[in-house]
């Protein structure tokens, strides 16, 4: 292999080049380097050159790659990954005096129940360090870690990418959330009376539970869909409504007083809350220190 040829090269313009294959727009690949639109545009002429290709072709609003670009980034993407790994080696990682930031991603249930004890922890450990949340699920996990606006995430996961690595955190053991206090737990006849609050990103009207019901033969009545598990404490309260919900979450909303929270009244199946990350940050410092301690409060 010609090394010489990586002279020609600059690693600040094939960075460029796989955040534009990524985003397909200039402005929005200037906003996610930190640079200014005239220097991404330099930048993208400076590569045509060196690649003796147009790279890209505007269609519409967007910048759709061409073959040569496509083939590009397979190649690319896999040595920035290494050089990135290589380059993380050389320095340590220091929580009480580091000002990193780190961009998670959290399902909403894992947000509400286990987020808060971590902060309170991280506060002290590593005071100056900021925390970027956003928001996932199984559908956006992989396109979150390979836009790089996360480098973790924890929720259910599905259909991983071929580079992401797995850890499982816990099993999750769904709960029934009500406003009503009884000694007495619901019976599955009671369950599927009940009116139903049901937590769902995609505006459902069916989730999990229901899936569940129809294999014993069983239906419940969602009278609500809302897309976030915060609400239900104000929803619930005063009502016969009640909610299915993730055991830690339910449990940190009936904690917080006026709610109650108890097992399902039937068997479920398991699932899974996991932990995932890309290969190219597994053995960043920085980034090994901030999964140890998502680990450590998140994990069942």
């Amino acid at each position: 292999m010609n090394r010489n040829e990586l002279r020609k090269a600059d690693i600040n313009l094939m960075v460029v080049f796989e955040t534009l294959m990524l985003e397909r727009n200039v402005t929005r690949a200037a906003e996610k380097l930190f640079l200014g639109q005239p220097t991404i545009s330099a930048a993208l002429n400076r590569l045509r050159t060196l690649f003796n290709d147009p790279l890209f072709i505007r269609v519409g609003h967007r910048m759709e790659p061409t073959a040569r670009a496509e083939e590009l980034i397979l190649h690319l993407s896999p040595a920035l990954d290494s050089l990135s790994a290589a380059l993380s080696l050389t320095h340590d990682f220091d929580p009480s005096v580091s000002t990193m930031t780190f961009r998670i991603g959290l399902s909403d249930d894992v947000e509400f129940g286990l987020l808060p004890p971590l902060l309170r922890a991280l506060r002290t450990e590593a005071p100056q360090v900021v925390f970027v949340v956003q928001h996932v699920d199984y559908w956006r996990i992989p396109d979150l870690l390979a836009s790089g606006d996360i480098t973790v995430g924890i929720t259910q996961t599905r259909g991983l990418p071929a580079n992401a690595k797995r850890k499982l955190l816990r099993h999750i053991r769904p709960s029934v959330l009500r406003a009503d206090a009884s000694d007495q737990p619901l019976t599955l006849d009671e369950y599927c009376s009940r009116p139903h609050v049901l937590v769902s990103h995609t505006a459902n009207v069916a989730g999990f539970a229901d899936e569940w019901l129809a294999e014993i033969g069983r239906k419940r009545h969602v009278v609500l869909s809302v897309p976030q598990y915060s609400s239900l404490p104000a929803l619930l309260a005063g009502t016969d409504m009640i909610a299915s919900l993730p055991d830690y979450a339910a449990q940190a909303m009936a904690a917080a007083g006026n709610l109650f929270c108890e097992p399902f009244p039937f068997d479920t199946p398991t699932l899974d809350l996991s932990m995932v990350w890309l290969s190219h940050v597994d053995s960043d410092p920085a980034e090994r220190w901030m999964r140890s301690r998502l680990e450590a409060f998140m994990r069942g």
